[in-house]
Formats: C-alpha cells, sequence, structure tokens
C-alpha cells in the first residue's frame, strides 16, 4: 500500500501540471482532504476547470498518468457536462480528478478547497428522497420473495443486501449524516445499526434468505415509521406478507 509521503508527492505533481497548464484555469481539492478531515487512507479528489476543449485536456493528462506517473488503470463517472476520472496508481494510489467546464467549476458540498481560479456558483447536490428510498424497499423486498419463489438464490441475496443498503441511507438523511456510499453508517448509534447485522445473509440456504428477509423487513419497516408514520402504516400489512410467506 502506498505511503502518506507518496500520496503527498502525488498531489504536489498534479497541482504543479495543473499550475502550468494553460488549458487548466482552476483547481481545487474536494473530499475529506479538503475538509481536513483526512487520515492515512484517504484517496485524492481533485477538480480541474477546463477551458476550451475538454476532450483534448482529458486526453493529455491521461496520456500524462500513464505514460509519466504510471497509472495501471482508469474508469470514467460523468457529472454534468464534465467528467470524473479515476486513475489507479501503483501501491494502490487513488486520484479521481474531475474535468469540468470553465462554468460548472464550483463547491457543490462543503468539502471545497479552492486552489486557483474562480470558483461558481453551483447548485448543491440533493439529498436522497425519502420516499424514493421507501419505494425501493418495497420494491426490492417483493423481488426478493419472487427470486426465492423461482429458485434465484443469488439474486435473492442481492435485494437483501440493496435493502439493507437503502434502509442505512434513511436512516443518516433522518440523523443529518452522510448519506452517499454508507459513508455516515459508521456514525449511526449502535442500537439502531445491532439488528442490522441479522440482516446478513450467511449461506445461500433458502431457509437462510428468508430469515435474513425477516429480519430486514422488520428494520424497514422500523425506518420507514421514523420517516413517515402513515406510509409505514399502510405498508407494514403487505410487508408481514412476505415475511410470512412461504
Amino acid at each position: 500500500m502506498f505511503t502518506v509521503e507518496e500520496r503527498d508527492r502525488l498531489r504536489e505533481r498534479l497541482v504543479a501540471r495543473a499550475e502550468t497548464d494553460g488549458a487548466v484555469v482552476g483547481a481545487a481539492f474536494t473530499g475529506s482532504y479538503a475538509a481536513g478531515a483526512g487520515d492515512r487512507w484517504s484517496d485524492t479528489d481533485l477538480v480541474l476547470a477546463v477551458r476550451g476543449d475538454l476532450a483534448a485536456v482529458l486526453a493529455r493528462w491521461t496520456d500524462w498518468l500513464h505514460g509519466e506517473l504510471g497509472a495501471l488503470h482508469h474508469w470514467d463517472l460523468p457529472v454534468g457536462a464534465g467528467t470524473v476520472r479515476v486513475f489507479l496508481l501503483p501501491g494502490w494510489l487513488e486520484a479521481d480528478i474531475t474535468f469540468a467546464p470553465e462554468a460548472e467549476f464550483g463547491p457543490r458540498g462543503p468539502n471545497w478547497r479552492l486552489l486557483f481560479g474562480r470558483s461558481q456558483p453551483l447548485r448543491p447536490y440533493g439529498e436522497p428522497d425519502p420516499r424514493t428510498l421507501t419505494g425501493l424497499l418495497w420494491h426490492h423486498a417483493l423481488h426478493v420473495r419472487v427470486c426465492l419463489a423461482r429458485g434465484h438464490l443469488w439474486q435473492a441475496e442481492h435485494w437483501i443486501g440493496a435493502m439493507r443498503e437503502h434502509i442505512l441511507t434513511l436512516a443518516c438523511l433522518r440523523l443529518g449524516l452522510p448519506t452517499a456510499h454508507a459513508k455516515g453508517a459508521h456514525l449511526l448509534p449502535g442500537d439502531l445499526t445491532a439488528p442490522l447485522a441479522a440482516t446478513l445473509v450467511r449461506d445461500l440456504a433458502p431457509a437462510e434468505l428468508r430469515r435474513a428477509l425477516d429480519a430486514t423487513l422488520e428494520a424497514a419497516t422500523a425506518e420507514i415509521a421514523h420517516a413517515d408514520p402513515a406510509t409505514a402504516a399502510r405498508l407494514a400489512p403487505l410487508l408481514a406478507e412476505l415475511a410470512d410467506g412461504d
């Protein structure tokens, strides 16, 4: 694994490259490092404001990271009119570099440390919708039962895991904790997370999957009740049917 010194040298080289690239008119760190909350394992999140041909800058930086820094792989996430290109470097160093048009260079959350350039006022990313999360929970629960009836055991396990993720997201949303990628899950109180241990699937035996589903339905019903008691009251009998079904 990478050392802190190796990661810091990578950050220095990335910033130095940005400062000398005529098409890059702004740069900022995001993520935990920007907020001063990073630790020994934190990766590097850098946003670049690009003036002109975004594709040409993206290609030039990609060639440089592979040719000069030894990147082993990269993949993309679209964001607005820009691209987040995620690079894997030797020693498991990760660099997430956002190439954004100049007009879309700005903070969408609190973790933003401007290095140079001018930030634009952008609308923050919205939180998940509790109604949608509730819908996903009953949708996934129904699909677990269908998969069990069909004998699709791996797919049933998949849906149970997805339900647990949405329960955690609802709980984090309710308590004002980070919701994306379970980043706030470790901050949830133990009396809330302890019952979720029973939702973990220990093997693919149908009886075990039904047991895990029952535990997941119980946790889901409780969390939906916190978000929307009226909806929980309507859904509870239907969710109980899934728990009692063969």
